[in-house]
């Protein structure tokens, strides 16, 4: 039967092996990607990727803004009803400010 020490020595022996065939194989498939991008002329956005140099403006999982439901007579500010509450409406009785629909 292996010491403990004898079998420590294997492991990283072997976690060795494994890097350096990971390394390799790494490499192997990003060559054939390249290949197949190359050869199919694939472009970063068709993978899912921003074009080098901008930014991404998909806005995960972020909702779309709300209608406005209200509206400040004297300046035309609006609010949706979400949130904090402007400092036009506090207090006071929503729908004199509602938005006819």
């Amino acid at each position: 039967m292996a010491t403990y020490r004898q079998l420590t020595a294997q492991l990283e022996k072997l976690h060795k092996e494994v890097a350096v065939a990971r390394e390799k194989e790494v490499a192997q498939v990003v060559a054939d990607i390249k290949l197949l991008i190359e050869e199919f002329d694939i472009t970063a956005e068709e993978l899912g990727f921003a074009a080098p140099g901008t930014k991404n403006t998909k806005t995960k999982g972020r909702k779309p803004a709300l209608p406005p439901r209200y509206r400040n007579p004297k300046t035309g500010e609006t609010w949706s009803g979400r949130g904090r509450s402007p400092g036009w409406i506090v207090g006071k009785n929503r729908e004199r400010f509602l938005i006819e629909s």
